[in-house]
């Protein structure tokens, strides 16, 4: 590769944004996902032991996080790749690895649901822990690594229902423990990553796609990709419903990843020798003393 040209990105910058301005005309009915990754984050927020002042929101989707945490007294910025998101919030459009903001703007950022789909990931991270100040909290959630199993195996059979071959139908995903060290690589101080498994229940592969397309969660990727023809299509639909539960619903399953990390201040505690300990969930959420 020429080292003048900028690295191939996995995801098509313009068809994130398209695709998420499409999304929030329906996101109520279908952005379940995110809605539950804010009200967990805001969750977690709660056991923190200290009060913040100035947010920013990375993904501003419904306006979950934005009025939960205006309610708290907080000033807000909302950030979202959907022109119409952050129209609608008052917010700034960018993508998440090209933050606009000044060092040390913020004392907590947030994101919820769309870190999974930033070309840069760790350039992203590095952004938002620079643009908190010292001791500053940095929470997120996303879709991570073994997502979508049901999915991928009917795109699978899809595919080689065709005379293309395979190709790649669903974006790449991170797993926890990359996570983790993707949030230490970008300089956060106590880093912590954990995850959970969510399940939701389809009656057809129409249902799910919908959930992912007015969502946000729909496949972004660069390039193009053979369209399913009929008998393609119905594989894939056959091919999902052969994963049903007795009751003919398919449990399709969501594995979350949450990343909590704190930006560098003299008065936190120094980490431990590499390998002599594991920081609990409950420690990391908590601040120094006032």
């Amino acid at each position: 590769m020429n080292p003048s040209q900028p690295a191939p990105e996995p995801f098509d910058r313009r068809r994130r944004r398209i695709r998420r301005d499409r999304a929030m005309a329906h996101f109520e009915q279908h952005g379940f996902l995110t809605t539950h990754i804010a009200d967990e984050l805001l969750g977690r927020l709660e056991l923190v032991e200290r009060r913040f002042t100035r947010a920013l929101v990375l993904g501003a989707a419904d306006g979950q996080l934005a009025a939960a945490l205006r309610a708290q007294g907080m000033w807000v910025v909302c950030a979202d790749a959907s022109f119409s998101a952050a129209r609608a919030m008052g917010g700034v459009q960018c993508d998440e690895d090209r933050l606009p903001f000044a060092d040390g703007a913020f004392d907590l950022v947030m994101s919820a649901g769309v870190l999974d789909s930033v070309n840069d990931l760790p350039g992203a991270l590095v952004l938002a822990r620079r643009a908190l100040k010292p001791d500053g909290l940095f929470m997120a959630g996303f879709a991570g690594a073994g997502s979508l199993p049901r999915l991928r195996a009917a795109m699978l059979q899809a595919d080689l229902a065709g005379d293309v071959g395979v190709a790649p139908r669903i974006h790449p995903q991170v797993d926890v423990r990359s996570a983790g060290d993707l949030l230490a690589r970008a300089g956060f101080a106590l880093p912590v990553a954990d995850g959970e498994a969510l399940e939701a229940r389809y009656r057809s592969l129409d249902g799910l796609l919908a959930d992912l397309r007015f969502g946000a969660q729909g496949a972004i990727l660069s390039g193009e990709r053979p369209r399913l023809g009929r008998m393609q299509a119905a594989a894939a639909h056959g091919a999902f419903l052969g994963q049903a539960d007795v009751d003919g619903r398919v449990s399709e399953t969501f594995e979350i990843v949450y990343l909590i990390g704190w930006a560098p201040d003299e008065s936190q505690p120094r980490p431990a020798r590499r390998g002599s300990a594991v920081a609990s969930l409950a420690a990391a959420l908590k601040s120094k003393p006032d």
